[in-house]
């Protein structure tokens, strides 16, 4: 970004920036994103669990107004509800205390509600290439399912916030309820692969010591966007 853009960005590490008495968000490491408009104030957050109340804080200490939420996909480590044995705080408790409109990929929607039981009526629902507005900053969607079947991924100027679909090193688990390693496949090989190598990634876990890399140096050493071939990647995948 530009000296003079008006973009709002800040990337927040579940157990460091919020949540710091949380073991389990230390050993998760989710990121949380505030993406938003410096001179209207306004922003929306990506992916809020583990602890609201401090997130608003954050919010709130950043003299910015919260209009919204984007929901990379929906595993409780993203949006809250039960995983692994852990209650985690997410959306029905920031719906509680702060409601705003949830932008969830149309086919996550069933499930979103399933696990943190929002009303659709608290939800609007999103498909590829859509955009919306926060202040004067253009979000665009991208859906890349794999993960889930309506993971998304979020562009925003030169930022690709991307959930669980790409990691700096590795892609997100498709063994899990609703994962589909073909897709994954497409996703990595065709979805993403017009994204220019300039644009820098954010992914939704903190894997590998770093908080983000430009997609040319990810593409340089992440082995999963290295497979020729949808054969050698059900090898590499299982």
């Amino acid at each position: 970004m530009t000296e003079a853009s008006p973009l709002y960005f800040k990337q927040l590490l579940c157990g460091v920036d919020i949540a710091q008495a949380d073991a389990s968000a230390r050993s998760m490491a989710n990121f949380i994103y505030l993406i938003g408009d410096r001179e209207t104030r306004e922003c929306v957050v990506v992916d809020p669990a583990w602890d609201v109340g401090g997130l608003l804080s954050i919010v709130a200490a950043e003299e910015m107004k919260l209009t919204g939420v984007l929901v990379t996909h929906y595993h409780p480590d993203h949006v809250g509800g039960n995983i692994f044995g852990m209650d985690i705080l997410g959306l029905s408790q920031l719906m509680e205390s702060h409601p705003v409109p949830i932008y969830v990929n149309k086919h996550e929607a069933d499930g979103l509600r399933q696990v943190t039981g929002i009303s659709v009526s608290d939800m609007k629902l999103m498909d590829s290439e859509d955009r919306i507005k926060v202040g004067s900053v253009d979000i665009s969607f991208l859906h890349t399912p794999g993960h889930t079947p309506g993971s998304q991924c979020f562009r925003v100027g030169d930022y690709l916030v991307a959930g669980d679909t790409l990691f700096l090193q590795g892609c997100g688990r498709v063994d899990l309820p609703g994962g589909d390693s073909e897709e994954m496949y497409h996703t990595l090989t065709r979805r993403l692969a017009k994204i220019q190598n300039e644009i820098i990634l954010y992914p939704g876990h903190n894997y590998g010591g770093n908080g983000s890399a430009p997609l040319g140096e990810v593409r340089e050493t992440n082995t999963y966007l290295q497979i020729e071939n949808l054969a050698e990647w059900r090898m590499l995948m299982g």
